[in-house]
């Protein structure tokens, strides 16, 4: 089973859709709060090179962040990468 992350922000429209996406994929996963200024958001930028939420990480692999995996999604590429969880 793969281990699932999202690092989001509260408020955040982006975050909504991609915690959506991977909802909608029956998939577990694990969402971290990681607003501005936090430790979780320093560890999620320091894991992927990116200052934006969510990031999406599998098997502690970066896939990106909501329209990187909307694109997956829309490739077909997503559910194989998810590895069903």
């Amino acid at each position: 089973m793969s281990e699932i992350e999202i690092f989001t922000q509260p408020g955040c429209p982006y975050c909504v859709h991609a915690v959506d996406l991977l909802r909608s994929k029956g998939v577990a996963f694990k969402e971290i709060n990681a607003p501005h200024g936090t430790r979780e958001r320093e560890e999620s930028m320091s894991r992927s090179g990116r200052r934006t939420v969510p990031q999406v990480f599998v098997n502690g692999q970066s896939l990106g962040g909501c329209d990187d995996i909307m694109a997956l999604d829309r490739a077909g590429r997503l559910d194989s990468l998810l590895g069903g969880a």
